[in-house]
C-alpha cells in the first residue's frame, strides 16, 4: 500500500511537471500568436497616422498658398488707400481758422450806439465767421475810400489844387470847385488811370494777404492793409501795443463810417438840389 501511494505521488508530480512543460510552450505560442496578430494593426495605425499628418500638412500648405495672394491684395489695397489719403491731405486746402463773429462784432461797438451792435438788416447773421470777416474787411476798406473821397471833395471845393497841368491843356487850377463837375472835367484816360490804380491796390492786397500773411477769412485781421508802403510806410505802428492797435482800428472804423455818411450826403446834395438842407451847394 505504501509502495502504491508512492507510485501515485510520483505520477501526480510527473503529471504536474508534464502539465507545466506543456503550459510553457502553450503560453509562448499564444503570446507569439497574439503579438503576430497585433503587429499588422500597429503598422496600419502608424501608416494611417502618417497619412493623416501628410494630408493635414498638404491642406494647410494649400490654404496658405491660397491665402497669401488674398493677403497680398489686401495689403496692396491698404497701401494704395494710405497713399491716396496722404495725397489728399497734402493737396487739401488749409483748415479755415477764422476770427470768430463775437470778436469781430465786439470791436465795432462804440458809445455812439449805446455800446450795442447796430444791425437793423441782420447782415451779421448771414453766413458764418468767414462771411462776417469779409463784411468787416469791406467796411474798413470802403471807409478808407470814403475818407479819401471826402477829403478830396473838400479840398477841391476849398480851392486847393496841385500846381501844373492835369492833362495837356488842362491846368489843375482850371478845374471846377464842385465835386461832380471836377470829376467830369477829368479826361477819360485820367479816369481810367485812377480806376486801374485802385484795382491794382485791391488785387495786390488780396495777393499779399495770401502769400505774406494770414488771410482775413482764415484767421488774419480784417481790414489790415498788406500792400507794402501804402499804409504806415515809416513803421510807426510796429512799436505800438495790442491795446493801442485795437484803439486805432476802432477809430478807423468809426471815422470810416462817418466818412461814408458824409460823402453820400455830399453826392446827394450835388445831384439833387435841396436834398441836404443844411449843406450848401457843393
Amino acid at each position: 500500500a505504501r509502495s502504491f501511494r508512492s507510485f501515485l505521488r510520483n505520477q501526480n508530480f510527473n503529471s504536474k511537471r508534464g502539465t507545466m512543460k506543456l503550459s510553457i510552450p502553450l503560453i509562448l505560442a499564444v503570446a507569439s500568436g497574439s503579438a503576430s496578430a497585433f503587429a499588422p494593426v500597429s503598422n496600419a495605425f502608424r501608416s494611417a497616422s502618417l497619412s493623416m499628418a501628410d494630408t493635414a500638412e498638404a491642406v494647410e500648405t494649400s490654404a496658405i498658398e491660397i491665402a497669401i495672394p488674398e493677403v497680398q491684395e489686401k495689403i496692396k489695397a491698404a497701401e494704395d488707400d494710405a497713399r491716396e489719403a496722404r495725397m489728399a491731405a497734402k493737396n487739401a486746402p488749409p483748415p479755415v481758422m477764422c476770427v470768430t463773429s463775437e470778436e469781430i462784432l465786439s470791436e465795432g461797438v462804440s458809445i455812439e450806439l449805446g455800446n450795442n451792435i447796430w444791425d437793423p438788416a441782420g447782415l451779421a447773421e448771414i453766413g458764418g465767421d468767414a462771411t462776417l470777416a469779409w463784411f468787416r474787411h469791406s467796411e474798413v476798406k470802403h471807409g478808407r475810400v470814403a475818407m479819401a473821397a471826402f477829403v478830396g471833395w473838400w479840398a477841391v471845393g476849398a480851392g486847393l489844387h496841385f500846381p501844373g497841368q492835369l492833362a495837356y491843356g488842362l491846368d489843375f487850377g482850371s478845374i471846377p470847385k464842385t465835386g461832380l463837375d471836377a470829376w467830369d472835367a477829368v479826361p477819360g484816360i485820367g479816369k481810367v488811370q485812377m480806376l486801374m490804380f485802385a484795382g491794382l491796390i485791391e488785387f495786390h492786397d488780396e495777393l499779399f494777404f495770401s502769400r505774406r500773411g494770414v488771410h482775413y477769412m482764415r484767421g488774419g485781421t480784417p481790414g489790415k492793409n498788406m500792400v507794402p508802403g501804402l499804409y504806415d510806410p515809416f513803421g510807426f505802428s510796429a512799436t505800438r501795443s495790442e491795446e493801442a492797435l485795437a484803439t486805432g482800428r476802432l477809430r478807423e472804423i468809426k471815422n470810416g463810417r462817418l466818412a461814408m455818411i458824409g460823402i453820400a450826403g455830399m453826392y446827394a446834395a450835388a445831384s439833387i438840389s435841396g436834398a441836404v438842407p443844411l449843406l450848401p451847394e457843393v
